[in-house]
């Protein structure tokens, strides 16, 4: 049976949100869970929600914990018997299929790196999230983990994202976008020329160039960027989310009228809250790896830690993975050759 190790010390409500969410997780899919950290800690937590007597969460012990602001590459090396570690390593021995974790991103990064390794025909690992839309979810990647990038390492990301939004998000033909500061063809630097040259080529549904302002329009399914910019992108929404709320509540506690007036409207904001809610999407898968890892956000409640499990079982389920494969295999002449290219442009 499928077994899911969440990193039980990972995140800043860690351990108390972290068990509630993964007890969520287990029973609504009725699988077991392993919780990684401090025993007594977990086994407390556990104990106060009425699920000490769970036979579907088991408690492995781990005596350390990888901080937010420790360096990724020492934390991993060093602290072998931390909970994020030892995650690591489960899932690599067979005891489990998927890690989860709200900790250091970074971290999390390096041990699936190191850990898992890359899968054939992938130079870098991306980080994938799920951003709402005035229509349907869509992917951007990557997000943070690849903060300078050459073409080759973008293409390999739109293919990833392509598949995973196939997989995970239910689109037959996911329409690829390469961000950038226009949709016009001499838009864009050295970079997103290159690769918008190289995507033409590929199998999949490269629409061209997207703006900033089309991600939340709907119309593209999958958007790619380099780390940096992926990385501003989804810092500044989650801003952005947080100032519109704010500015809202006080609107509305402003005056008799603005109270009436979101009381009779409670349920369409309620449905807006929601579907902005980072809660909702749960964790980001790490792509191009040989295991599957969901990192989620540093802030995780109950909620997008259950979410974030269901998205990894779902993963695990789907063969995404073996998806992956399959597409940088189909594309592997090109990769050859923007890996050629490359190697020509660095030569010179």
């Amino acid at each position: 049976m499928m077994k899911i190790a969440v990193d039980a010390m990972g995140g800043d409500y860690a351990p108390a949100a972290v068990v509630e969410g993964s007890v969520q997780a287990s029973d609504e899919l009725d699988i077991p869970i392993i919780l990684v950290g401090d025993r007594e800690k977990v086994e407390a937590e556990l104990k106060r929600l009425g699920a000490g007597g769970n036979a579907k969460i088991t408690v492995r012990h781990a005596s350390e914990v990888v901080a937010m602001d420790e360096s990724p590459a020492k934390a991993i090396r060093r602290k072998k018997d931390s909970s994020l570690r030892v995650c690591f390593d489960i899932v690599k021995k067979g005891e489990a299929s998927a890690v989860v974790s709200a900790g250091n991103s970074g971290a999390a990064m390096a041990a699936g790196m190191f850990l898992f390794k890359k899968l054939d025909g992938v130079d870098r690992p991306a980080i994938a999230v799920t951003l709402p839309t005035k229509k349907d979810p869509a992917v951007l990647l990557d997000v943070g983990g690849n903060v300078d990038c050459k073409p080759l390492h973008l293409v390999q990301f739109a293919l990833m994202g392509e598949v995973y939004a196939r997989c995970m998000l239910g689109k037959d033909r996911p329409r690829v976008g390469l961000l950038s500061n226009g949709e016009e063809e001499g838009k864009g630097n050295e970079l997103t020329r290159e690769t918008n040259a190289l995507l033409k080529k590929t199998s999949i549904n490269y629409i061209g160039y997207v703006e900033g302002r089309d991600i939340y329009r709907g119309d593209v399914d999958v958007v790619v960027a380099d780390g940096f910019v992926g990385n501003v992108v989804l810092k500044l929404s989650e801003g952005l989310v947080d100032a519109v709320t704010s500015m809202l509540k006080e609107e509305i506690m402003a005056s008799i009228p603005s109270k009436i007036g979101y009381f009779l409207a409670k349920t369409a904001f309620k449905k807006l809250k929601k579907k902005v809610d980072y809660a909702e999407y749960g964790g980001a898968p790490l792509l191009g790896v040989d295991g599957v890892c969901m990192i989620s956000h540093g802030r995780s409640n109950p909620t997008a830690i259950k979410n974030a499990v269901i998205r990894a079982y779902e993963f695990t389920k789907n063969n995404v993975n073996t998806r992956l494969s399959e597409e940088m295999e189909k594309n592997c002449d090109l990769m050859k050759l923007a890996a050629r290219s490359q190697d020509a442009a660095l030569g010179e």
